[in-house]
């Protein structure tokens, strides 16, 4: 477990090397004997420690892979298995009939472009926060950012509860078909009731994942993805006295979501060390806005990454049922390969925010550059996966052989865009280290919207390339977005970040209060 920071980096022990104990015990000792000078202290920094090396040994970069790799998996494991909370309803109100499946779907994305995404990118400012809070001089301050984020998910989940309650409304005006604008709007009033534990579940989750505890959140998902799918095929299909049908299905999404919550609170109160945790006090309600200001610029980094897959499919279904069916293997596909990338991504995005938190510039950098060589890596073993079975990929999910021959032909540029995504995920990992949301958000904003969907669409329709031009303009946006974001992380001064940590974290070696939330 990483170490307290120490005003002398050059003797810093290695933050790998330091248990729990030892971590609790040098976070509680006094901040004043950690600055004591000695009679040998030097009063300027030596030669060497201004010299050092820019380049990394092969050791130390296989170290760091190893590092990065134990934090990755079970973020992967996390994800995969939270990714089946979503799909398991999809599959038990399938057998229902046609209309329930279009609607339940019409839900799911009613709920992501006007809720989840929100939640998502606003709560992504504790992985620039959380990290570095954990290996400075307050770890307490993880605690305190956290019961912030908190207050302010629950104030931002009122008017999303509203539109939520209302969506039957919304979607009839938006010339949706009532029968099914009625039942998403059914699904989406029962949905609701999720979120607050939704909000509890990812807000803990980065509570854990500051502290290194990253296989706690896949153990609770482990506990309940099973009891996710008992809910569903009960409240679904189950006995007459327990089968309600359709309703079922939010209803066991909102109790999965909810008993989530309740474990992860439960096993942060009871089993992990009080080191990171903060007194709830008034101050847990200060900072608020400007907190809210950094979460803004991580929902538009965020939200306009998940608003843009749902132009992609607006657009899909413009071009026949074909290409529809088609597009949902290819989304189902990508989506799963994503999970690999978005977990080297978060684990990078906490191991960088440690080590600049605890001041080790040049390890940060070297955590960064090794990630980023490890996305490249990840990508091309499943980009060789895509292309070696692309004849027979779909057949995974449908018999049609139009389906099949459609897929197999859009696979090349599937396959293109996983090496991009991979090194995008990563970088976004680092800038949402370092602070930079809004920067990501801009990136983001112009990948997409003025250059992956307005390309991709003049190829579909106006070229006639149809699916193969979507995922074109898609790839073309992924491949500006890696390009700018990689150079802005290898152009990084990283002493400089360390200091930037300090100034965001309100660290001037005097206050006890957490200051300002500054956009880097």
């Amino acid at each position: 477990m990483a170490s307290s920071a120490s005003s002398f980096r050059s003797t810093q022990p290695d933050l790998d090397a330091i248990t729990d104990v030892e971590y609790t015990s040098r976070h509680s000792a006094s901040s004043s004997l950690a600055r004591t000078l000695v009679e040998t202290t030097p009063l300027l920094p030596s030669k060497r420690q201004n010299n050092e090396p820019r380049t990394h040994t092969l050791a130390e970069i296989k170290k760091e892979a190893w590092f990065i790799l134990g934090y990755a998996v079970p973020i992967f494991g996390t994800q995969v298995l939270e990714y089946s909370l979503s799909f398991v309803p999809v599959i038990a109100i399938g057998h229902i009939s046609t209309d329930a499946l279009a609607a339940s779907s019409l839900g799911s994305m009613t709920a992501s472009v006007s809720g989840l995404s929100i939640i998502y990118g606003f709560t992504s400012a504790l992985d620039s926060l959380l990290p570095q809070a954990w290996t400075s001089d307050r770890p307490q301050d993880v605690g305190l950012w956290t019961q912030r984020m908190t207050v302010l998910i629950y104030i931002i989940m009122v008017p999303i509860i509203v539109i939520w309650l209302n969506a039957e409304w919304i979607l009839l005006k938006l010339r949706q078909e009532p029968e099914i604008a009625h039942l998403a709007g059914i699904y989406l009033r029962w949905f609701a009731l999720s979120l607050p534990g939704q909000a509890i579940t990812i807000i803990s989750r980065r509570y854990f994942q500051a502290q290194g505890l990253m296989q706690i959140p896949t153990l609770i998902t482990l506990i309940i993805a099973p009891l996710n799918a008992l809910f569903n095929y009960l409240l679904v299909w189950g006995p007459e006295p327990i089968r309600i049908g359709f309703v079922g299905a939010p209803i066991a999404s909102s109790v999965s979501y909810t008993l989530m919550a309740v474990i992860s609170l439960l096993y942060a109160y009871f089993f992990v060390p009080t080191t990171a945790w903060h007194p709830i006090n008034s101050s847990s309600f200060k900072e608020l806005f400007k907190l809210f200001k950094l979460g803004l610029s991580g929902t538009g980094q965020i939200a306009s990454d998940w608003w843009s897959w749902e132009f992609v499919a607006l657009a899909a279904s413009q071009l026949g049922p074909l290409a529809l069916a088609s597009q949902s293997v290819l989304l189902v596909s990508s989506s799963i390969a994503y999970q690999t990338p978005f977990s080297l991504g978060l684990a990078t995005s906490v191991r960088v925010g440690n080590m600049l938190g605890s001041g080790q510039a040049k390890r940060a950098k070297l955590a960064a550059e090794t990630a980023i060589g490890m996305s490249f890596i990840t990508a091309i073993i499943q980009s060789s996966i895509f292309l070696i079975f692309r004849h027979n990929w779909a057949r995974l999910f449908n018999n049609d052989d139009k389906v099949v021959a459609l897929v197999a032909s859009v696979l090349p540029l599937v396959a293109l865009f996983q090496i991009v995504e991979g090194a995008t995920c990563v970088t976004d990992g680092v800038l949402r280290a370092r602070g930079m949301f809004l920067f990501g958000a801009l990136v983001n904003v112009c990948s997409y919207y003025v250059i992956g969907i307005p390309f991709g669409i003049a190829l579909a329709f106006w070229a006639h390339l149809g699916l193969k031009g979507l995922w074109a303009g898609l790839a073309a946006a992924l491949f500006f977005a890696a390009t700018a974001s990689i150079w802005v992380v290898l152009r990084t001064d990283w002493e400089r970040e360390v200091e930037r940590t300090k100034e965001r974290l309100g660290i001037d070696g005097n206050s006890d209060e957490s200051s300002a939330v500054s956009e880097t």
